[in-house]
């Protein structure tokens, strides 16, 4: 049996991907575990961030951390609030230096649609991978958060910036015209951005899940709810398990939430 307070899962880009699940005794390799019965039971939660046994608000933090981390700040989800680049602060100016000064993509990905997003250089292509994404690509490299949240607004009017999670479990994706795509995104791109543009190589990138066996429909696993789950696992795609008899469970957004695994 294996106890872990749970975190999103480290990946290894091969193909197919690699996952491994944070364990109170080190990494657990979920590829080995594809095909066997897995238990899962729910036993409390501990905020990431304080280590305090205390109910998970969002994020794997307690309230009161996630008002005053600078680790959740609206500069997260909304890059165009970065305000480093100004030399103010949001939360801690030192943290949001190190992490809002360095260069950062905005890039196209197809999960269930194609969408627009944005992340840190160096975590492509973990991003793509944690989104689900069977493709992806980059348009623009920019040297702070603030310029590539200015660029992911822009986009937004033609891209979307949502996955539909239901569509990406399901493998049930769009068809791309990458071309197409790509051309309608430098058409949108603002004037004084239009000097980052990737121009050198415009190559599609492909990333191959772990997954025996797709669900036609899914269901959600909700550990407050159902604090104690057995099934089989069949794929490992984004940050979610897929069982057997269709339900999902996102490793993710149950950040904090302490389980014991047992596998049969």
């Amino acid at each position: 049996m294996f106890q872990a307070t749970l975190k999103k899962m480290r990946t290894e880009n091969l193909q197919p991907i690699n996952y491994f699940l944070d364990v109170e005794s080190g990494f657990l390799h979920l590829n080995q575990l594809l095909g066997k019965t897995i238990r899962l039971e729910h036993s409390g939660s501990q905020c990431l961030n304080c280590g305090l046994s205390k109910l998970i608000f969002r994020q794997g933090h307690c309230q009161s951390c996630f008002f005053d981390s600078p680790a959740t700040g609206d500069w997260i989800m909304r890059p165009e609030l970065s305000k480093a680049h100004l030399g103010e602060e949001d939360r801690d100016l030192e943290y949001e230096s190190k992490m809002q000064l360095q260069p950062h993509t905005v890039y196209l990905a197809l999960s269930s649609h194609l969408k627009v997003g944005v992340t840190r250089k160096n975590q492509l292509p973990t991003r793509w991978i944690d989104q689900g994404a069977h493709q992806a690509t980059v348009i623009l490299e920019v040297p702070n958060r603030y310029l590539a949240g200015v660029g992911e607004v822009a986009l937004k009017n033609f891209f979307s910036d949502k996955t539909n999670w239901r569509k990406m479990l399901q493998n049930d994706a769009e068809a791309v015209d990458w071309e197409k795509a790509r051309n309608l995104a430098l058409d949108g791109i603002p004037n004084d951005l239009k000097p980052y543009i990737i121009r050198e190589t415009t190559d599609i990138q492909n990333m191959i899940f772990p997954v025996l066996q797709y669900p036609e429909k899914v269901k959600s696993l909700n550990l407050s709810k159902t604090p104690l789950y057995e099934g089989k696992l069949m794929g490992i795609k984004g940050q979610y398990l897929i069982f057997e008899d269709a339900t999902v469970f996102n490793v993710r957004s149950n950040e904090g939430q302490c389980v014991s695994l047992s596998i049969n």
